[in-house]
């Protein structure tokens, strides 16, 4: 892979003052009346039943996952920020052993065409494999997980009950899948809206909107859709050499250096910190981010450039992601721990 050789040379090249390619013609922006809902994608190689969501909800908050015993799923997706990680820059698994990422939201991930950050993989039940048995977060080995779900009575006869066999990791995966395509959001201000109610936002939220869908905010090109996401890898110009090279981990190659995929913006303003790395605090720290055009850097996406907003107008930008938050979906006793 080329990527050391790539990060040796980037910085001289910014000096140089490479300009960034063009700014293509993208499509116009929606109607944010038009963002509706769309109906949940539900694989056939693992249907939806009432028996299966409540076993992956258990497994979910539960900590006996993990090798230590003391983290879960939930540890770092916590239903009160909108199934993130609570103020954490990176993730804490077992033992201790810190992460290099920000857990993401899990707000609508039954709609993720790419999961973990770098996009790696198509489906949940893949994604869910992951934290199960890295080093770093929950840190068991496929036939371990087995064992020890199998000596717990109530797993073992839950599992016989929804799967027709033992515990497994597969099965495990399967079903906290089922369990979070059920962690869905639509009952936000900007939701209201959308539903025909003129007073769901405020007047900074309505002008925040307008800028949003603009050619001048420019956020909606990817930040798209109901979900506020195309799922699309991009460099977003965080920084000028990337300590983490994102998707070219992944592909090796040297254009892929800093592309993480757009994450959604629903719930965003409960999702603090920002970014791949929680390097950003604050939503205005994003936004800022964002209006002076990001740090140069050679992979930048083309629609990184400065915005020349106003300190009010970003205010206003602020307020409409805050309308993003569905205060019903945090608080929904079907997707919290069971009593």
């Amino acid at each position: 892979m080329r990527v050391g050789r790539w990060l040796l040379v980037l910085v001289p090249l910014v000096l140089l003052g490479l300009e960034r390619p063009p700014v293509l013609p993208h499509a116009p922006a929606p109607d944010p009346r038009a963002l509706v809902p769309r109906v949940v994608p539900i694989p056939p190689d693992n249907p939806q039943t009432p028996a299966k969501v409540e076993l992956g909800r258990r497994l979910f908050y539960d900590p006996r996952l993990s090798l230590d015993g003391k983290v879960a799923c939930a540890s770092c997706h916590r239903p009160e920020f909108a199934f993130s990680d609570g103020g954490n820059p990176v993730s804490v698994g077992v033992f201790g052993r810190e992460g290099t990422r920000n857990a993401p939201t899990l707000t609508n991930v039954a709609f993720r065409r790419r999961l973990f950050w770098e996009g790696r993989s198509p489906r949940l039940e893949l994604q869910a494999v992951g934290p199960l048995t890295a080093h770093h977060e929950m840190g068991m080995e496929p036939e371990a997980l087995a064992r020890r779900l199998s000596s717990i009575p109530e797993y073992a006869r839950a599992f016989q009950e929804v799967f027709g066999e033992p515990p497994s990791l597969k099965n495990v995966a399967f079903a906290l899948a089922a369990f979070e395509r059920t962690l869905l959001s639509y009952n936000s201000p900007f939701d209201r809206f959308v539903a025909g109610d003129d007073r769901a936002l405020s007047p900074a939220a309505l002008r925040g909107m307008e800028l949003f869908f603009s050619e001048r905010g420019d956020c909606f090109h990817c930040h798209v859709g109901p979900e506020f996401t195309d799922d699309e890898p991009r460099n977003t110009g965080l920084y000028t050499v990337y300590p983490d090279v994102g998707l070219a981990r992944i592909t090796g190659r040297d254009e892929d250096v800093g592309k993480f995929k757009t994450p959604t913006l629903r719930n965003v303003a409960l999702t603090a910190p920002y970014m791949h790395d929680g390097s950003k605090k604050t939503l205005r720290e994003v936004m800022e981010h964002y209006n002076r055009g990001g740090e140069p850097n050679l992979n930048a996406d083309p629609l990184i450039r400065p915005l020349g907003l106003s300190e009010s107008e970003v205010d206003d930008l602020v307020a409409f992601l805050e309308s993003l938050t569905d205060a019903q979906f945090i608080s929904n006793p079907a997707l919290l721990p069971s009593r």
